[in-house]
């Protein structure tokens, strides 16, 4: 029987108490986790609270009362200790990110859920499939930077986290069972790894979508409206999109008003918006167009490698045999062999299975339960 709600929770506001909750913390046999973040009200996001369930207790951290979370960094760093979340990459890198926290030993129930074959993975989907238990999601989008926060919100905070470890347990025999334990320990073991994407410098039109249809002239005006975009959003300490929508600045990049009036039959933007932004937007777009020609950006245009003859027909094989396989195992064919694996497996061609390690992101798990398979396909075809 697994309870809808925890007895209550430990709030930890102190540094002193959070050192002795990481010290009870190293004792556990596995405890699980899970963040609420700022994301949707603040130009940089950062983590609001962290939730943190052990069999016995459950512990909810407020980083923004408490600097130093490094008496954490052992406990999460540590092998012995399980650590369950439910769909992690975003938590992994945003806890590297915030504090140089490393997760070592982790169990991603959202990734074990498609391994064996769910359709819907979102933790209140199965949570309902397995318990019955129905997740109220109503402080999901909430503002988690406030304080106080609500205690309805905090309840709901330690909610979440509670039904991990049980949920865990269940999966885990499941998987044991069907003997895919070890594949999921291997993709979790990859996804503790990842981190946060390191800033760089190259033009912000590159992930806007639908910049490569624009003319040279009218991405110069998108870049300049971007990186206007971006400068207000800092001064204001709001997100990207509460400033201005892709939809505005796409439809200013592409008409290009350069007065005030042409500003507003622009239809862009709302009244209250153009009152207080024009003036920032139209300096945006007149810079851009006083560009001269040969200083005008370009959207880079990659070519698809030139593939051998015989790779269409060695990926057609794969995929023929990946799909009935996938069918009989009852998993998500692209979890078994997404298009680029096959890619590269038809490339590589293989004849042993000693072969299969040279084709990039062929995990261990995949050469042990699919490489003969693999290698007989492929010495099938030229």
């Amino acid at each position: 029987m697994v309870k809808s709600a925890p007895d209550g929770y430990q709030l930890i506001e102190q540094p002193e108490k959070l050192a002795t909750a990481a010290r009870q913390l190293a004792a556990a046999k596995a405890i699980a986790f899970d963040l609420e973040a700022d994301s949707m009200y603040h130009f940089r996001e950062k983590v609001c609270l962290i939730q943190i369930a052990t069999q016995k207790e459950t512990l909810v951290i407020d980083p923004l009362k408490i600097d130093d979370l490094s008496p954490l960094k052992p406990v999460m760093a540590n092998d012995r200790i399980r650590k369950v979340l439910h769909g992690a990459d975003y938590d992994i890198r945003s806890l590297y990110r915030d504090f140089g926290i490393e997760v070592h030993n982790l169990f991603d129930t959202e990734l074990a859920s498609r391994f064996l074959g769910m359709h819907e993975t979102g933790l209140d989907a199965v949570l309902q499939n397995r318990f019955g238990i129905q997740l109220d999601k109503k402080f999901q989008r909430k503002d988690w930077s406030r304080r106080p926060l609500p205690e309805a919100m905090m309840n709901y905070a330690a909610g979440d986290v509670h039904h991990l470890l049980p949920l865990s347990a269940v999966i885990e025999k499941e998987l044991r069972a069907k003997g895919r334990l070890t594949w999921v320990r291997e993709e979790c073991d990859l996804l503790s790894q990842v981190r946060p994407a390191e800033p760089n410098h190259t033009p912000l039109f590159l992930n806007f979508k639908g910049a490569g249809r624009l003319k040279p002239r009218n991405l110069a005006t998108l870049e300049s409206l971007l990186q206007c975009r971006r400068r207000l959003a800092k001064a204001k300490d709001r997100p990207l999109f509460k400033v201005f929508s892709n939809k505005s600045l796409m439809t200013l990049a592409t008409a290009m008003p350069t007065t005030p009036t042409a500003l507003e039959r622009s239809e862009a933007l709302s009244p209250k918006q153009v009152k207080i932004h024009g003036q920032a937007l139209l300096k945006a777009i007149r810079a851009a167009q006083d560009l001269p020609a040969q200083k005008l950006p370009v959207y880079p245009r990659q070519r698809s490698p030139r593939l051998p003859a015989r790779v269409p027909e060695r990926m057609a094989a794969l995929k023929e045999w990946r799909d009935k396989k996938a069918e009989d195992l009852k998993l998500d064919p692209g979890l078994m062999l997404n298009k680029a694996l096959m890619q590269a497996i038809a490339i590589q061609h293989p004849q042993r299975i000693a072969d299969l390690k040279a084709v990039p992101d062929l995990h261990r798990w995949r050469q042990d339960v699919f490489g003969r398979d693999i290698v007989t396909i492929m010495k099938g075809v030229r």
